[in-house]
């Protein structure tokens, strides 16, 4: 081994344990504060026996307020549990952060707190406010009122499992936010946090799914407004790509099925006198609920395709498939939409569209 890579592996060795440190300092620092918050929360008398709450003052009242500006007088607010929501952040994909307030806050200051990177590293990381109206976590909203916040980032997605590096991010992301805010942020221990991490990404990785079906002419080439004409009989539409159509579910009209063709095709001066010979069809098992039967409707799009057109449905290297093979692959994809309902991230749930993404 070199000398320069010996100096490489002792550089990167030291800033890990920089990284670390800076973490643990972090994590100190989080512990005075919420022991200070609970001194300054703790009831001041009691009578008959019974407790007599403190009350907190002030209530933010526009972005360029401080959340603790003196206002309104407002009660103690209690501590949020962390809801267990389909939507927004979820402990089962998530870390979450809770940040204690003292007082109300506005919706408005929180928009203006947030960093403007909704990212760390490679997950999604977010702020969520405890409606003092509707009772619910929410994404911050302009003229809502906050009772408690909490800062959140994504586990895993198809980038991998969030790192110990990434999580010191997170760390720092919530802290800066936390103390704009006045809020006093309470972190997760990092190495079990990042063990979940692994542990949901190797889930993730081991019941992914995306398959994709080849149509290929069998004589004459198709132009790319035969391809399109043909794929709208079946109710495809245009996508967001030149050369992609989708075919929209029946629940939330999100996307089933895409149909892709050559973009370059697409985009010709003239297309009609571009040539193709083959098209694609892909489904993105984890994204598409079950009750859509997205395979079945991918089998029968490719059938009745390849009867209008004269072409073959085959695999990426130009086997044609059998039909005891696409029922093969059916009933490995009813194994595997019951393992992901098993974990609670059943295909076409919010949580199973961010971790498989």
């Amino acid at each position: 081994m070199s000398t320069l890579q010996l100096s490489l592996i002792v550089i990167g060795v030291l800033v890990l344990a920089a990284v670390m440190a800076y973490n643990a300092w972090v994590t100190r620092q989080s512990t005075s504060r919420k022991a200070a918050q609970r001194e300054i929360n703790a009831p001041a008398s009691t009578e008959g026996g019974q407790r007599i709450e403190p009350v907190l003052d002030g209530e933010g009242q526009a972005a360029a307020e401080s959340p603790a500006d003196a206002g309104d007088t407002v009660p103690p607010l209690p501590t949020m549990p962390l809801a267990d929501k389909r939507l927004g952040l979820d402990p089962l994909i998530d870390i979450i952060a809770p940040l204690a307030l003292e007082a109300v806050v506005s919706g408005d200051a929180v928009l203006a707190a947030l960093p403007r990177s909704r990212r760390v590293g490679t997950k999604p990381f977010a702020v969520e406010g405890f409606n003092a109206s509707s009772e619910e976590w929410e994404a911050p909203r302009a003229g809502q009122r906050y009772q408690a916040l909490q800062a959140g980032v994504q586990l895993a997605n198809r980038s991998g499992a969030l790192n110990e590096i990434e999580f010191s991010e997170f760390i720092v992301k919530a802290q800066a936010f936390a103390d704009v805010m006045a809020a006093a942020p309470e972190f997760p221990e990092m190495l079990e946090e990042v063990a979940r991490a692994r542990e949901l990404d190797q889930f993730a990785s081991t019941h992914d799914a995306q398959l994709g079906f080849m149509l290929r002419a069998r004589r004459a080439a198709w132009s790319p407004g035969y391809v399109t004409q043909s794929a709208a009989r079946l109710g495809f539409v245009p996508g967001a790509l030149p050369g992609r159509m989708v075919l929209p579910g029946d629940v939330d009209n999100a996307p089933i099925l895409s149909l892709q063709f050559d973009t370059q095709a697409a985009l010709a001066e003239d297309p009609e006198q571009s040539a193709l010979r083959e098209v694609s069809l892909s489904l993105d098992v984890p994204h598409v609920a079950r009750s859509e039967r997205p395979y079945q409707r991918m089998r029968e799009a490719a059938a009745s395709l390849a009867q209008a057109m004269d072409g073959v449905v085959t695999d990426d290297n130009g086997q044609p498939l059998a039909q005891e093979l696409m029922d093969r692959i059916g009933a490995d994809l009813e194994s595997l939409y019951d393992a992901l309902d098993g974990h609670d991230l059943s295909a076409g749930s919010p949580q199973a569209r961010r971790l498989f993404s």
